[in-house]
């Protein structure tokens, strides 16, 4: 009777694992979205609840997260914090920044993501699996803005980015004059400090950048003034920017004034001077392997004279993808806002390749 019973069982065991292995073949790894932040302008300013699950997730697999915004993908929540883990449940979640579109990609353990790319990756290479949605919602973004100074189209930047903290961009706070001069305006509207942003709307490359820009010698030390190169999506070559910085940093005996090669932690990539009064053109001249920098002071007494120059031939950026930009701002580094509205003016940019 005993050795029925322990036949009957086996048997039975036996049949409920056929039926088990028949009926669960292997399942193709999966990831989805079961909470999608709305659709947004993109940008560092705001975080949203991101969640999802996946199937099928082998041992040590994560989840990393993407964001696009108008310039491209974005990994998520931030690029030292790449990873977000899957739960015993399968289910994953996370914040991300806001964007246009998201995406959550199933990966392997050994995976690294890029910070930023033109496109989102592949399945392969350690991608398991991609899950791609928009926003929830509808975005309307806002019209574009250009302008034409000196020979070029301008794009006029509306929205936030955190370049030397949060600011606010306005499109009223650019114009240009009957002269053709550029006039970059940072002020108060609506009770909030607005600052004023353009890049050309295509790449120029190696060559020589030069802006002619009016007094900037008194510039309130809350306020920054930039004429640079940047290729948003260029992480791996520090974002390839190329810039003359006149600021004093929040500090009033601070030099007002500085050549970078980014990044600019590190010292040598950092070169601070003084700028006097008057008209001073700015350049910069950039090679394979070399960035030249130099500012002139325009019609002094004796004539046009050297304010500095210098040469970087360490950790200078090929180049790809940069637009010249000039952004004057409110370093939000700095101790107070501005005592007033700030004014630049560029009389002139020309490039020579």
């Amino acid at each position: 009777m005993r050795l029925r019973t322990l036949l009957a069982v086996a048997t039975s065991s036996l049949a409920c694992l056929f039926v088990i292995s028949c009926r669960t073949p292997d399942v193709a790894p999966s990831i989805a979205f079961t909470t999608i932040p709305k659709a947004d302008v993109g940008g560092p300013g705001v975080l949203a609840d991101v969640a999802g699950r996946v199937t099928g997730a082998r041992p040590n697999q994560r989840v990393v997260l993407f964001t696009k915004s108008d310039e491209g993908w974005w990994v998520q929540p931030f690029r030292s914090r790449p990873f977000t883990d899957i739960e015993r449940d399968s289910t994953w979640k996370s914040a991300i920044h806001l964007g246009q579109e998201y995406a959550a990609l199933l990966v392997d353990a050994d995976y690294r993501p890029p910070a930023t790319a033109q496109s989102l990756p592949e399945p392969g290479g350690g991608v398991v699996a991609v899950a791609r949605v928009g926003g929830a919602g509808k975005y309307v973004p806002p019209a574009p803005k250009t302008i034409s100074f000196s020979g070029y189209d301008w794009l006029v930047r509306q929205t936030q980015n955190d370049r030397h903290g949060m600011n606010d961009y306005d499109g009223r706070n650019v114009w240009v004059d009957d002269q053709g001069h550029l006039h970059l305006l940072l002020t108060e509207r609506d009770g909030r400090w607005t600052s004023a942003d353009i890049r050309l709307t295509h790449s120029l490359g190696y060559g020589t950048y030069s802006f002619d820009v009016r007094d900037t010698s008194q510039l309130d030390p809350s306020a920054a003034f930039s004429m640079y190169t940047l290729d948003p999506l260029g992480s791996d070559q520090n974002f390839r920017e190329l810039t003359v910085d006149i600021s004093r940093w929040g500090e009033p005996g601070n030099l007002n004034a500085q050549f970078v090669v980014q990044p600019e932690t590190v010292p040598a990539n950092v070169f601070r001077f003084a700028i006097p009064a008057g008209l001073v053109t700015h350049s910069f001249r950039w090679e394979p392997g070399r960035a030249s920098f130099r500012s002139v002071h325009k019609g002094g007494p004796r004539g046009d004279s050297v304010v500095a120059e210098r040469l970087f031939t360490a950790r200078v950026p090929t180049a790809g993808a940069e637009f010249p930009h000039l952004t004057l701002l409110y370093d939000r580094n700095a101790a107070r806002p501005p005592s007033k509205a700030v004014e630049v003016v560029v009389e002139k940019f020309t490039f020579l390749p």
